[in-house]
Formats: C-alpha cells, structure tokens, sequence
C-alpha cells in the first residue's frame, strides 16, 4: 500500500481532525447505526433467537421515550386495555386489587361463617341478670356448694370471685355447657359445640380448662358429630374442682362475708 508523503499527512490532519468536520459527520453516523439495527430486527422477526439491541443516542432516544409515554397512559391501571385489571378481571386472579365478581362473591361466604359464630358467641351466657340476693339465700350457700350454684345471684357472687384468682373460666365454661344442653337444632348445636371446644377445651386457648387426658380423648371423637351432650364429663368434672378447691374459699373470702354483712346490716335497719 503507497505511504502518503509528509506534505499530505499534514493536511490530513489540518483538514479531518478538526472537531467542525466530525459534528457534521456525527448526525450521519448514527442514523447509518440506527438504520441498520432497525435493519437487523426486521430480518431476526422471525428468528425467537434473536434479541434485539436498539441504543438510541441524542434525540433519537428522546422520540422513543415520548412515543412510550402515550401508551404507558392507555394501559395505566384502572383504565381498560392491554395489563389493565378492570371489574371484569378473570377469577384466578389472586392480588388484593382484584375487584371482580365471583372474588367478592367468595369473600362474603367465606364470612358468613364467621357472622354465624359471633352471633352464637353472643347467645352464650357471660353475665347473668338476676334480682340481688336475700340474706336467707347467702346463708343457705354456706350450707352446700349445690345451693350455691341453683340461684343465678349465688353462681355471679361465685364467679365474681373465680375472676379474683384468674380462674373465671371455669364458671364460663359450666354455664356454656348448661346453655347447649337446651338447645335442639343440629346445626346450632355443632357451631355452639365447636366455639365451647376452641374457647374452653383447645390447648391453643387462653382460656382452657383444666381436663384429665381421658375426658379430652372423648371429646375429640365426639367432635366428629356432636351432640349437646358432648361435654357433660368435662362439665361434672370442672363443677367437681370448683367445689373441692374453690367453694371453700369462697366461703373465707372478703366477696362473701362482706356481702353477708351487708344484708345481715339491712336486715337490722328493717
């Protein structure tokens, strides 16, 4: 290949490396570079190998990214097209924006149950009205833990010191197995069963009785189908402990002999 003499290769570099020559070239090298991306995407179309590598540079990524803008508004969220989850969204979509029929349809069965429950829940005694003791009645609790728990006024006072030991669960759960024994509807009798097995009898439970391993074993299969009858040994058996370690001190404590006093008092004045 012929040299260029001295004379030429100076006036190479006077003439081509002046920075006004190549920002006129510029402008025309990268739209030769973009035309032939463009050029190398429509042959690869039908290729699923191909991956397309498009670098638009200047301007020419400024019109890209405003051509972009309008169709990031028309598939916005909220909006119908394309991406869009609008009221008629399929039924397997799972996220919480989902606002189609069959979810919410779903969502208000699934909470039928749980309405049922709290209006049993609140069919179950956990204070009982009754008129205010006469002196004879108190009196006669300190003949028998069985007359003390036939008056209504006689289990509140009982229960009203259960609450002072921590122990009121017991009482509850007593006056939760009188209330199902009255009930005769099957289906009524196996939601009430189930809230008194997970308020009274589930370890899991806060307020969990105190029941041999045997009275629990048969309250288990008995869940299965039960009865209103499916707690009487776990009622006789915790009637049994508040009678053996609670009634006697109840009898000791300030909430009796301070209601005593005072009706033995108005009893005077009368």
């Amino acid at each position: 290949m012929p040299q260029l003499s001295q004379d030429n290769q100076e006036c190479l570099q006077k003439h081509f490396f002046r920075p006004s020559i190549w920002t006129q070239f510029l402008p025309l090298f990268r739209a030769q570079r973009y035309n032939a991306d463009i050029h190398q995407i429509t042959e690869n179309e039908g290729d699923p190998r191909a991956i397309p590598d498009i670098k638009p540079m200047g301007s020419e990524r400024m019109e890209m990214r405003k051509r972009q803008m309008p169709l990031a508004q028309d598939t916005a969220p909220g909006q119908p097209g394309a991406g869009s989850r609008g009221s008629n969204a399929c039924c397997f979509c799972w996220c919480c924006c989902c606002s189609c029929s069959c979810l919410t349809v779903r969502n208000q069965e699934d909470q039928r149950p749980t309405i049922a429950s709290h209006e049993l829940r609140a069919d179950l005694p956990t204070w009982e009205e009754s008129p205010a003791p006469t002196l004879e009645e108190v009196n006669a609790w300190a003949q028998s833990f069985d007359k003390l728990m036939v008056t209504p006024a006689g289990r509140n006072a009982f229960r009203e010191f259960l609450r002072t030991e921590f122990s009121e669960e017991n009482m509850l759960f007593w006056m939760a197995c009188e209330e199902l024994k009255k009930e005769a509807n099957k289906n009524i009798i196996e939601e009430k069963a189930r809230i008194i097995y997970e308020d009274y009898i589930s370890i899991l439970s806060p307020k969990e009785v105190s029941l041999d391993s045997r009275v629990r074993e048969v309250i288990n299969r008995n869940m299965v189908e039960p009865s209103q009858h499916i707690f009487d040994d776990a009622q006789l058996q915790i009637y049994t402990l508040m009678h053996r370690d609670s009634y006697p001190r109840f009898m000791n404590s300030a909430v009796y002999k301070d209601l005593l006093q005072s009706l033995s008092e108005k009893s005077i004045e009368a």
